[in-house]
């Protein structure tokens, strides 16, 4: 493989990061985004078609299911509009994450996320600061909240798929997941009870005096969530995408137009999320493949090394064949080692460690995990500043990196004193 293919997918990302602090008006149009994702992945994808076509083929799948979930869910949850009615406060919006956090296990982060980013943007938009509101609602909904099943976040799919028992995250993780959300939480608690004291609640909310209650409307694309989830769940490539296609067409068809337009729900979020993960794809397969044939040379042995190596590197690549790769790294040092006990031939504190630091550290970046960017794009829509893709990760490294730190040094052996 040639080296000189590794460089297009650092290169998309430092465009991504810098072209807005550029010319953040041209950035936005999604034809200047189309043009830079086909500057860097279509000479990637080339270079795999003539190297690896099976490669490029099995990507390209990928990136379809990858697409349908992401739209599908983004659509039906497009129709579903959430009135709380209660007064803002920190303990609120607390509630509101943990919420996301539990259910996270259950629709998956994608599907809480879309389901709850608007209820949650709606409550807080009158607000002068919202720099938090986006970032903390990704670290915790988006990423952290789904550790408990497989049916929570991709890797830890991958792993049941694997042989990994269906409980076992359940059985096995929640000291980590406990852990990792009231610290969190915590942060974010702080940071918006210090944000809100500087704010002038507006006249309408301080009629509110305790909470009135919750109205829900478009109740039918519930169902049509259901529907997609089982169909990831399963069904196999492509009667799973043709179900979550027709769910979304039939939620269009069947929600009234006023619930989207309370929303303010318009195509362009998906639009910007599936061009730049075209590009991202594309790119991305030269680097995992070369991470993949020299996994064995990084010097991994300890459960946490496996927690920082696949997380860091889940941060900015696909975090599903992060972990697989991982995983399969994982088995073949338990086989050599005689290593026990084992759970679908991976020693137990290394498949642990695999699966907590895919999850978590998905939160690092905007890429890092699928609802990420659509959850950044639907904030910047609804006119909720959102930071950019350098600051978000300068954000991401400053709160929770500490705290992975923690993680590591209370569940996987990292001695920090």
């Amino acid at each position: 493989m040639e080296k000189i293919f590794l460089l297009p997918f650092p290169l998309l990302l430092l465009t991504i990061a810098i072209f807005p602090l550029v010319n953040h008006r041209l950035w936005e149009k999604n034809s200047t985004k189309a043009i830079v994702a086909g500057i860097f992945g279509i000479p990637a994808a080339i270079y795999i078609a003539v190297t690896d076509l099976h490669s490029l083929v099995h990507t390209t799948e990928e990136y379809i299911s990858f697409i349908s979930l992401i739209v599908s869910l983004f659509i039906v949850s497009g129709g579903i509009y959430i009135e709380l009615r209660v007064k803002p406060s920190p303990i609120v919006n607390s509630l509101i994450l943990f919420f996301g956090a539990v259910i996270s296990n259950f629709i998956g982060t994608t599907g809480a996320s879309m389901v709850l980013v608007r209820l949650f943007l709606r409550l807080n938009r009158w607000r002068n600061y919202t720099f938090h509101i986006p970032v903390f609602f990704i670290f915790i909904v988006s990423n952290i909240g789904g550790l408990l099943t497989p049916v929570g976040d991709p890797p830890l799919y991958m792993g049941f798929l694997k042989g990994v028992p269906f409980f076992w995250p359940l059985k096995n993780l929640i000291p980590e997941w406990i852990s990792q959300v009231t610290i969190t939480l915590s942060v974010f608690f702080l940071w918006d009870w210090l944000s809100l004291r500087r704010e002038k609640i507006p006249e309408h909310f301080n009629n509110i005096k305790n909470f009135q209650g919750i109205s829900i409307e478009g109740r039918i694309n519930f169902f049509y969530v259901l529907c997609i989830l089982l169909s990831a769940i399963l069904l196999h490539f492509p009667f799973r995408e043709i179900v979550m296609w027709i769910c979304a067409i039939l939620s269009l068809k069947t929600t009234p137009k006023d619930v989207r337009k309370k929303n303010e729900f318009t195509f362009h979020p998906a639009e910007e999320v599936a061009i730049l993960f075209a590009g991202i794809f594309a790119t991305m397969i030269p680097v995992l493949d070369f991470v993949r044939i020299n996994a064995d040379k990084l010097g991994i042995s300890a459960p946490w090394h496996f927690f920082f190596i696949t997380g860091i590197l889940s941060s900015f690549l696909d975090n599903a064949p992060t972990y697989l790769t991982f995983f399969s790294l994982a088995g073949g040092l338990t086989e050599k080692l005689n290593l026990h006990p084992a759970i679908a031939g991976v020693y137990e504190p290394y498949l642990k460690a695999i699966s907590v630091g895919a999850v978590f550290f998905g939160a690092n970046s905007y890429i890092g995990n699928a609802p990420n960017f659509m959850v950044k794009s639907i904030s910047e829509e609804m006119k909720v500043k959102a930071p950019n893709f350098i600051m978000y990760i300068l954000w991401a490294a400053i709160i929770l990196f500490p705290q992975f730190i923690l993680i590591a040094h209370i569940f996987f052996g990292l001695q920090i004193f």
